[in-house]
């Protein structure tokens, strides 16, 4: 039987290398390569590969001419935890280990954040990954003491208070509203603090 082919789905970027996702293939059939097809317990191998906590899903099948074909979707990655303990977050939101092999141009999360409770910075990154204004601005997501949520953007040094979870969607519209304003009013450096606590107003501290 020929070498493993190992197909990688979606993106590009490998968290994963081929060597790898080979190496657990044959780590979980002895010699993979020269094994009858009938030998091979496909299933096995799935859940050897699923089980690694750099993939989403993969396949594996045999083709026709003999040939175990391995298709693989890697979890991606949407927020990067940097606190005491650094790892990133997926897109399912469940805990991703970070890559020697590739690391992802992704907002981190800093501030009081425990490993089995991503919920709420979860909602946030997800928020963030999905909306083009957000995509561009935010480089940080702070989860302080009481669960509330603070944002970093890019090119400001405010801090833009969301608080809690309730109302995203207004907040995030008053502060795209106040974002457009005080960008025409070239007032943008002059606040410290952009408070969206309230989702009726938007309170701003001036340094």
């Amino acid at each position: 039987m020929s070498e493993p082919n190992i197909k990688f789905l979606g993106d590009e970027n490998l968290f994963i290398t081929h060597e790898a996702v080979s190496k657990l293939l044959i780590q979980n059939q002895q010699s993979v390569t020269n094994t009858a097809k009938e030998m091979i317990d496909l299933n096995d191998l799935e859940s050897a590969l699923n089980a690694n906590v750099m993939i989403k899903r993969a396949q594996v099948y045999i083709t026709v001419d003999g040939t175990l074909v391995a298709e693989i979707e890697q979890k991606k990655p949407i927020a990067r935890v940097s606190t005491n303990a650094s790892y990133y977050i997926d897109d399912v939101g469940s805990y991703m280990p970070l890559s020697t092999n590739y690391t992802s141009r992704v907002p981190l999360v800093t501030g009081f954040v425990v490993k089995n409770e991503l919920y709420n910075v979860f909602t946030v990154a997800k928020k963030v990954q999905s909306d083009e204004f957000l995509k561009t601005h935010v480089t940080e997501i702070h989860q302080n003491e009481n669960g509330s949520i603070d944002l970093r953007f890019r090119l400001n040094d405010f801090r833009i208070q969301l608080g809690s979870l309730d109302k995203l969607d207004k907040k995030i519209n008053n502060l795209k509203a106040f974002y457009q304003k005080a960008m025409k009013d070239s007032t943008l450096n002059t606040y410290s603090v952009v408070n969206l606590r309230f989702d009726k107003q938007v309170i701003c501290t001036k340094k």
